[in-house]
C-alpha cells in the first residue's frame, strides 16, 4: 500500500473517533444534553395572547387590537362636548340658572 493510498483510508475516519481516548464520552457531550435538554422543555407553537391589565389596557384591546373601530373618535368627541359644556356652566352659565326673566 502506497502512501497516498493510506493517507487516503485515513482522511475517510474523523480524528476524535480514530483516537482511542476520544471513543469514551466527551466532556461536551454532557454540557450538550444539557442544552438538549433545556430546548426540549421549552413550550412549542403560538405563545398565549397577553390579557389586557388595568382599564386603559382593556378600552385599548377592545377598540384597537385585531378589529379596530371608530368608536375612541365618537368617545373622543363625547368627552371634549362634556369637557366644555362643564367649563361654559362653571364660568358663565351658573350665574344665571336663577336669574330667568
Amino acid at each position: 500500500m502506497s502512501h497516498i493510498q493510506s493517507r487516503g483510508l485515513s482522511t475517510l475516519i474523523p480524528p476524535k473517533i480514530s483516537s482511542p481516548a476520544a471513543i469514551g464520552t466527551s466532556p461536551n457531550a454532557v454540557r450538550m444534553q444539557k442544552v438538549v435538554s433545556f430546548y426540549e422543555r421549552l413550550p412549542r407553537g403560538q405563545a398565549p395572547e397577553p390579557k389586557p391589565k388595568g382599564l386603559l389596557q382593556r378600552y385599548q384591546h377592545r377598540y384597537f387590537g385585531n378589529k379596530p373601530s371608530a368608536m375612541p373618535l365618537v368617545h373622543a368627541i363625547a368627552a371634549l362636548t362634556l369637557l366644555g359644556y362643564a367649563q361654559n356652566y362653571y364660568f358663565h352659565l351658573r350665574h344665571h340658572k336663577n336669574n330667568a326673566h
